[in-house]
């Protein structure tokens, strides 16, 4: 393959399969505070946190890691203010201690704290104002794009609203290329980031099957279902998503920003190579070309929208297990048709306990998408929203995710919110 193109892929999984501790939405936030903190160099007086519907609806039901099973926008910045450590960045929180929580919970309770939806178009928007300093991300969960202290400009990098918009910078994937990169990919140049990603993603997997997380979808899949491989391969994903979003500190190595869809596009292929007694060149393979199906497919939907990312995630482990099986090309191709013809529409309703059964719902669709390719058979142009080609399939499914759903997204928030305080709320 082309070696600019080598690059390219080898510099996408390198940025995006990084580790996170929890949900990583309150984890940005978190970030935001505490590099307003940083920079204003003491604890601030008066906190102004502005956030996208998106990240409102994110970050409001989910524990924030480290924080002894405390929720919501307020406590995610103000623990980035208070206890956080800018420099690690999604790993902001990892070494907050019992005394540190003292000293948050004093703080929430004597500090300024405003909270209100922003009016910026980007799903994925989140500024901190904290007395004198400023900070902004946009985007992406570590894309700081402006620091500002006492009206000095520390920092302003040029960024343009994507609207819901597809992810700049990735327009050249494409799954023949995926493919060819995984066949020719040399194993020392991803064996750091693969190994990574089974080692953690397994760990928290393995911890939600055994601690009480949840709803506990994954040990209820067990259960209910028993221990073959498509059952395992459903349990052990969702159970990663029991534990990491119900309060368990465990780093997860994230796809396309998100925990849960690191843990979909990984696991189960973890699961079919054990079963298989695959090599671990191919697994690495197979999980290189999972997780770049995986952010291929969600590049063109943005970071945070109505359409759940599971789905894409999903079908990328469907590609990496037909990959196991011996699948080249077309077969990947059909597969990731396949997949998205039977779950696209799945709507993202927020990070919450739920969001384990969605895991384990795309899962099966990615399964079934690979055993129809196995057994020649696959979904045409005409058939819904399916179109002649896989890669016009794909960007058909991402201007249905990015534009059809906005008033989706919408509604979900309303609905979200019609029960609680307003988006805009002033806590002293």
């Amino acid at each position: 393959m082309e070696q600019e193109k080598y690059a390219m892929y080898l510099q996408i999984l390198r940025e995006e399969l990084v580790p996170a501790m929890g949900c990583t939405e309150p984890i940005a936030v978190a970030y935001a505070g505490a590099l307003a903190r940083t920079a204003l160099g003491r604890l601030p007086h008066k906190i102004t946190l502005s956030v996208s519907g998106n990240i409102i609806k994110n970050v409001k039901s989910v524990i924030v890691p480290h924080t002894g099973g405390r929720k919501g926008l307020k406590t995610a910045v103000c623990a980035g203010v208070v206890c956080g450590d800018a420099f690690k960045e999604l790993e902001v929180l990892s070494e907050v201690t019992e005394e540190d929580l003292g000293r948050l919970d004093k703080y929430m309770a004597e500090a300024d704290v405003t909270v209100r939806q922003s009016e910026c178009k980007d799903p994925f928007d989140i500024q901190v104002e904290a007395d004198a300093a400023y900070v902004r991300i946009l985007g992406t969960h570590t894309n700081v794009v402006s620091l500002r202290l006492w009206g000095e400009t520390i920092l302003e990098k040029p960024y343009q609203e994507q609207d819901g918009g597809s992810l700049p910078g990735r327009e050249e994937m494409n799954i023949q290329d995926i493919v060819a990169f995984a066949d020719s990919v040399n194993m020392e140049d991803v064996k750091e980031t693969i190994s990574r990603q089974i080692r953690l993603n397994t760990a928290i997997a393995e911890e939600g099957l055994s601690g009480r997380y949840g709803a506990g979808i994954g040990r209820i899949l067990l259960r209910s279902y028993g221990t073959g491989v498509q059952n395992r391969a459903k349990a052990y994903a969702a159970a990663g998503s029991d534990a990491r979003m119900n309060g368990c500190e465990m780093p997860v190595v994230i796809n396309s920003g998100s925990g849960n869809q690191g843990l979909t596009a990984s696991l189960p292929v973890i699961i079919y190579a054990r079963e298989m007694g695959a090599s671990e060149e191919k697994l690495y393979r197979a999980l290189v070309l999972a997780n770049l199906v995986a952010i291929h497919l969600k590049s063109g939907i943005g970071t945070l929208s109505a359409y759940c990312g599971a789905t894409s995630a999903g079908a990328g482990a469907g590609a990496g297990i037909i990959y196991l099986y011996g699948g080249g090309y077309h077969e990947v191709a059909h597969t990731v048709v396949n997949t998205l013809a039977i779950n696209s529409g799945m709507i993202c309703d927020g990070a919450k306990s739920s969001c384990a059964a969605k895991i384990a719902s795309a899962v099966e669709a990615g399964l079934l998408g690979m055993q129809m390719s196995m057994h020649d058979a696959e979904f045409y142009g005409g058939d819904g929203i399916v179109v002649k080609g896989v890669e016009n399939t794909i960007r058909a499914v991402g201007e249905l995710a990015r534009e059809g759903m906005k008033e989706t997204d919408l509604e979900i928030l309303h609905l979200m919110l019609a029960n609680e305080a307003p988006a805009q709320e002033k806590d002293h």
